[in-house]
């Protein structure tokens, strides 16, 4: 049984239309179509593209709420934590002369 996706539906409206979706993601409207209507899954590394276009109003989870996006946020979060450090101690080490 095909199950509508509702979230990506909404997130289509937001940005203008299912040609308007097609355009953002570089692929054809029936794609968008068929991930609407559920013949095909919306892929997951879809997702993060749609939620960047609607200014989060529709999230990954809500497209793909089989997927823990919690844990590839957590980890999105600890390499750019983990960039800045490094920055951080680069930068001090270029200045700390003593």
């Amino acid at each position: 049984m095909k199950k509508e996706n509702y979230s990506f539906k909404q997130a289509c409206a937001v940005v203008g239309g299912q040609s308007a979706m097609a355009r953002l993601l570089g692929v054809s409207p029936p794609s968008v179509n068929q991930w609407i209507k559920g013949v095909r899954q919306l892929p997951a590394e879809r997702c993060p593209a749609i939620e960047r276009a609607t200014r989060g109003e529709v999230l990954c989870e809500e497209l793909r709420p089989d997927i823990d996006w919690s844990y590839l946020r957590r980890s999105a979060c600890c390499s750019q934590n983990m960039s800045v450090k490094q920055l951080n101690d680069s930068s001090k080490s270029s200045f700390d002369h003593t």
